[in-house]
Formats: C-alpha cells, structure tokens, sequence
C-alpha cells in the first residue's frame, strides 16, 4: 500500500464491519495504490484500523453500497481509481492488469470476471441473481462483460461525468448501463474470488434475504 506522493491510482473500499479482513488485506495491497477505506457505519474499529494499517480512512453515514463508493470516489484524488470489496474476498494484486488496461488506454472500464476459488466463496443464490441480471443485460444493452463488475478500474473523471445515481446495490446496475450508453470501451479478466474473511458477512450473499433485497434494488434500477 503505498502511501507516498506517487500514487499511481486510488483504490476504494467500502467496508462495514470489516476489521479481520482488512488487517490481511491492506498490507497485501501492492506499491503504487493509495487505499481509500470507506466506512459504512462500521462498530467493529474498521475504520480506526484501517488508519493504523496507513489507509485514508472516509466515513459515510448514509448507508448503502453506493453512498460508500460515490464517498471513496469524492476522495480520490489520482487520475485512475479502482474498486473492490474490502471482505477479504479479492486479491488486490489480479487489480494490476485492469490498472494497465485503463492506463494504456486499451480500454475506459477495465472488470474482473469472478472465478470461485474456494467452497462457498459464492453462494448459489448470489451466483444465480448475477447470471440473471447480467444475461438481461447483455441482451437488452449489448453489455459485453459477464459479471457485474465488482472489481474495477476506470479513469476517476469519467466516472464522475457519467453522474450515476443510484446509492444502494443497484449502484453496479446502474453504472454498466450507462458505461454502455456513453460508448466506453470494456475489458474483462478472470479473477479469484475467494471465501470472505472469517468473521465478517456479506450484506448480499450471507444470506438469501440479503440476495432478495440486493435484487430487488437491481429491479429498482433496470426498471
């Protein structure tokens, strides 16, 4: 994690409640990152951990995915910004080919496809609301990926241009369609997706109301 003057590209984290996966993932992160924690209303100390470990740590009070993202993107500060989960779920070191895509200027949105690399790193009901919509994209918008982007890189002022709304789950909905709209140019590579850290749950997939709610702030904003 790089915390000097020359930052080659922002790295949000929205977290809540997050404490045992950050302390492994921030010192995997790799030189040249600036890691911008966003805390979610967390009550496990993530934040203040988060700012031991050398992260800037945000705080956002209103919660949702997409208040946490939009917050971590108001705070970034370089040229290219990338996202992920901060659950422990995600290698930030498969980040560096997407950063390389974007700063090569191959491509505007640079995504990782999730591969599950572990029992459980998925479970049937999250992986199936995600085959769903992203099918439905794909046919209805032409949306040339086939995940719904919960790793990626792009440059921080196109994202600010393409002024998405939505401050809830469907934020990822939301932000392919009009990436496909304005005509930006996609990649996608395979990334690791593996069991979250022991100690925290996911808000979408730990359980199936989770995925129910999440699915239905998709339809919210497909709709």
């Amino acid at each position: 994690m790089d915390t000097s003057g020359d930052i080659a590209c922002d790295l949000v984290l929205p977290c809540r409640d997050e404490a045992p996966a950050l302390a492994a993932l921030l010192p995997a992160v790799p030189a040249g990152f600036r890691v911008i924690v966003v805390d979610n209303g967390s009550r496990d100390g993530s934040g203040a951990l988060a700012a031991r470990l050398g992260a800037t740590v945000v705080r956002e009070a209103q919660p949702g995915y997409g208040a946490a993202v939009q917050a971590g993107l108001d705070a970034a500060t370089a040229d290219l910004v990338a996202f992920m989960d901060g659950d422990g779920s995600f290698d930030p070191a498969e980040l560096l080919p997407l950063v390389d895509d974007v700063r090569a200027g191959r491509t505007d949105l640079a995504v990782g496809r999730r591969r599950p690399s572990g029992r459980g790193s998925w479970p049937w009901h999250a992986r199936l609301g995600n085959a769903l919509i992203v099918t439905w994209l794909r046919r209805r918008i032409g949306l040339p990926t086939h995940d719904i982007a919960a790793m990626r890189v792009c440059r921080r002022a196109d994202l600010l241009a393409l002024d998405v709304r939505d401050r809830r789950f469907g934020y990822p909905v939301e932000l392919l369609q009009r990436a496909v709209a304005a005509g930006w140019r996609f990649s996608e590579h395979d990334v690791s997706y593996r069991p979250r850290t022991a100690g925290t749950r996911s808000k979408v997939s730990g359980s199936l109301l989770g995925t129910v709610r999440t699915a239905l702030d998709f339809a919210r904003v497909l709709s």
